[in-house]
C-alpha cells in the first residue's frame, strides 16, 4: 500500500485517479458481495466499496474482521458521488488494518444517558454530533481573535495564579509558597485594564474558574472566556462594541459552518436575525416588564435565568439589560452619575432562553471611590495596590465585558447544556476524564 495517504477533506482534488485514506470505521454493511465501509478521518467522513470479486481474497477476509472504531488503511479509485459526504467515494482496492477494535465498543447505537457518555467523553467525543460542536467552537474562537486582530486589538494573556480577585465568591484556593493563598483566576479583567492603559485596546482569552456549587446547564467550574478593555471607552461604546462582536461570531458560524450547524439541527434563520443594533433596556424597566409578566422579583435583586427567559422571550436577536443596582454587581464597576443606586454595567442576554452570553461595565475610575467600594466588599487593601495605581497614575474612562464561550457556542449550536460545548467539562461533581 502506498505511503502517501490524502486528508479525507482533498479526496474531491483526487477524482478520478487513486488514493489512499487512514481513519477510523463507522459504519459496515455487507451484502454478501458488495461491502461498505464508512470511515472518519478528523476532516470529513467517506464511504469506500469493496466489491467481492475486483479485490484479493485477503482484502475481503479483512474486511470481515472489521469493527466499530478499528483504525484502518483504505486505497482505491477516488471517484464523484453526490449522494455521499463530501460529494466522493472510493471504490476500494486494498484494505490494511491499522489498529483492531473489540466489538464491546461502550458507545452503541442506542439511547445512553448523560452520565454514561460523560463517563466515556473520552470516546463520546467521536460521535458526528460532538465533532460537529467542536468544529463551531473552533470557528468561534478563529472568529474572536479574527474579530480583535482586524480591529487593532493587542492580546494579553494574564494570570491565572493570582492574589486579587475580581467578583464576591465562587473561588478555588491554593497555597502558594510562602506567599500565602492564591485564587485560580475568576477572570483576566483587572490585568486587562492595566493592559489597557499601555496599548490603548486589548483582549484577553483563556480559562477562568469559578467555584460554585451549581448543577445548572449554564454553568462550569472551568471554563473560557474572551475579554477585551478599552480605553477611553464608556458604557454605550462598551455595547457597541459588543453587539458587533457577537454579530460578527454568529454571521462567521453562519457562512463557515452550514454542514456543522445542519447536522445538530439547529435552525439557522433564528440566527440570521442576530444583527446590531440590540435592544437596550434599563435594568428598573426589565423589573417593570417582569412584573408585568408573573415574576415575584423586587428591584435590587439580580436577574435569575427564569427572568433572563421572560425578557427574551419577545425578542429575535440578543438584548441588553442595563444599569443594574450597585449591590447586585461588582466593586469595579463606575457608579451611574444618574443614579447613584445603580452602575454603568450591562449583560448581554441571548434569545431562545440562553441567557447571559456577556458582563460588561465602564470601570470606576474614581480613586477615592474605588477605594471605598474595596472596604465595603471587605476585600485586603494590600492586594489591590497595584490596582489603584491605575486610577493613582493617569486615571481614565476606560470599559470592558467578558464573554462566556461555552455559552456562546452553546446558543450558536442550539445546544441545550453547556457541557457538550468543551472537550472536557468540569463541572462540580466531575473532574475525569
Amino acid at each position: 500500500m502506498t505511503s502517501s495517504f490524502v486528508r479525507i477533506e482533498a479526496l474531491r482534488e483526487h477524482v478520478g485517479r487513486a488514493a489512499s485514506v487512514r481513519g477510523w470505521v463507522t459504519h459496515l454493511r455487507s451484502s454478501g458481495k458488495v461491502a461498505f465501509i464508512v470511515l472518519r478521518d478528523g476532516t470529513g467522513v467517506l464511504q469506500s466499496v469493496i466489491v467481492k470479486n475486483n479485490v484479493a481474497p485477503d482484502v475481503w477476509e479483512r474486511f470481515q474482521q472489521l469493527t466499530v472504531e478499528t483504525s484502518i488503511a483504505v486505497t482505491g479509485e477516488v471517484r464523484e458521488d453526490a449522494r455521499s459526504p463530501g460529494g466522493v467515494e472510493m471504490s476500494a482496492t486494498a484494505l490494511e488494518i491499522i489498529g483492531t477494535s473489540p466489538t464491546d465498543y461502550p458507545i452503541q447505537p442506542k439511547e445512553h444517558g448523560v452520565d454514561f457518555l460523560l463517563d466515556n467523553r473520552h470516546l463520546w467525543l467521536r460521535s458526528r454530533r460532538q465533532r460537529a460542536i467542536a468544529r463551531v467552537r473552533n470557528e468561534i474562537e478563529q472568529a474572536i481573535h479574527d474579530f480583535f486582530y482586524e480591529r487593532g486589538f493587542l492580546r494579553v494573556d494574564t494570570p491565572i495564579l493570582t492574589a486579587a480577585i475580581g467578583e464576591r465568591s465562587g473561588l478555588f484556593e491554593t497555597e502558594y509558597f510562602d506567599e500565602g493563598t492564591a485564587f485560580l483566576a475568576q477572570t483576566g479583567q483587572l490585568y486587562g485594564e492595566a493592559a489597557a492603559a499601555a496599548f490603548g485596546k486589548i483582549y484577553t482569552f483563556g480559562p477562568t474558574f469559578r467555584a460554585e456549587k451549581s448543577k445548572t446547564r449554564r454553568h462550569l467550574t472551568e471554563f473560557w472566556m474572551i475579554e477585551p478593555e478599552v480605553a477611553w471607552n464608556d458604557s454605550n461604546d462598551n455595547m457597541r462594541l459588543q453587539e458587533a462582536f457577537v454579530s460578527y461570531l454568529v454571521e462567521r458560524a453562519l457562512e463557515r459552518c452550514a454542514e456543522e450547524l445542519k447536522e445538530l439541527e439547529r435552525d439557522r434563520s433564528k440566527l440570521a436575525t442576530v444583527v446590531p443594533p440590540f435592544p437596550r433596556i434599563a435594568y428598573t424597566e426589565a423589573v417593570e416588564i417582569l412584573h408585568r409578566k408573573g415574576s415575584a422579583i423586587t428591584w435590587g435583586d439580580d436577574l435569575g435565568a427564569e427572568d433572563e427567559a421572560l425578557l427574551v422571550e419577545d425578542h429575535d436577536r440578543p438584548i441588553f439589560i442595563y444599569n443594574y443596582p450597585k449591590e447586585a454587581k461588582a466593586f469595579y464597576m463606575k457608579e451611574n452619575p444618574e443614579d447613584p443606586r445603580t452602575v454603568l454595567c450591562d449583560d448581554c442576554l441571548a434569545p431562545e432562553g440562553y441567557g447571559e452570553i456577556i458582563g460588561g461595565s465602564q470601570r470606576e475610575d474614581d480613586y477615592d471611590k474605588l477605594v471605598e467600594r474595596i472596604k465595603t466588599e471587605g476585600l485586603p487593601m494590600d492586594a489591590y495596590g497595584w490596582y489603584l495605581d491605575l486610577r493613582k497614575y493617569g486615571t481614565f474612562t476606560h470599559a470592558g465585558f467578558g464573554l462566556g464561550l461555552e455559552r456562546t457556542v452553546a446558543w450558536i449550536c442550539g445546544t441545550p447544556h453547556i457541557r457538550e460545548c468543551i472537550a472536557f467539562p468540569r463541572l462540580m461533581n466531575r473532574l475525569w476524564p
